[in-house]
């Protein structure tokens, strides 16, 4: 199930500019809407696994982005972005009574498909959901997350995003295929406990010496 259109209602009154470019950029970024049309066989699923800029997506959307894949088939993918935090809570960017406990609760910008869509990551010792990665699942409805809420539960954790990252058939496949990603095991600790700013080269640091070039070279390489 994808996410539901709508749930937040961010004007360019309430976001800063920054956000507004990381929500719009899908209109001008043609690797989001590029469709590959052939799938060249039987997929290797990526879901529970991190894909992170491998240094060919300067400019784009995803650049030096980590992004949880929580679904990939036949079908296509479906993921969130871990390190694009917005600076507005999602009490300031909804129309729905919020529950306390979440009023404060920031938002990330899952993605460019959907912008106004609510989705969230949920950790915990037991959960309802079908999980991604051991106690780790994704939701979709906001009913869910408010009853959530209103269960305490010590090891429960939840991230929210507006928006989500999506591929069509083949389409995640044949990038991984071009190296526009590197892949990396998610990890509930990677998922939630990380800082979101430094996670990117922290997980690069921990797939071999090139990428940890990389991850220590200038954010734009021609200033270089």
């Amino acid at each position: 199930m994808l996410p539901t259109p709508d749930f937040l209602t961010a004007t360019t009154a309430v976001l800063n500019p920054h956000d507004i470019q990381l929500l719009q950029y899908c209109h001008h970024d043609k690797r989001v809407i590029t469709l590959v049309l052939e799938m060249g066989g039987s997929i290797q699923s990526l879901k529970g696994q991190l894909l992170l800029d491998g240094g060919m997506l300067t400019g784009s959307f995803f650049h030096r982005t980590v992004v949880f894949v929580c679904q990939h088939n036949e079908e296509g993918a479906l993921a969130a972005i871990l390190n694009r935090r917005m600076e507005h809570t999602i009490q300031e960017l909804s129309t729905e009574v919020i529950p306390e406990k979440l009023e404060q609760t920031p938002i990330h910008v899952g993605g460019p498909v959907q912008p106004g869509a609510l989705s969230f990551l949920i950790t915990d010792s037991y959960l309802d959901e079908e999980e991604i990665i051991p106690n780790v699942a994704m939701g979709h409805s906001f009913d869910r997350l408010v009853a959530l809420c209103n269960h305490y539960s010590p090891q429960r954790d939840i991230r929210i995003f507006s928006g989500y990252s999506g591929w069509s058939p083949g389409q995640l496949d044949a990038e991984i295929k071009r190296g526009s990603w590197k892949t990396h095991p998610a990890s509930k600790k990677l998922v939630f406990d990380h800082d979101p700013e430094d996670l990117w080269r922290h997980v690069m640091y921990q797939i071999g010496w090139e990428e940890r070039l990389l991850a220590d070279s200038p954010d734009d390489l021609s200033s270089n």
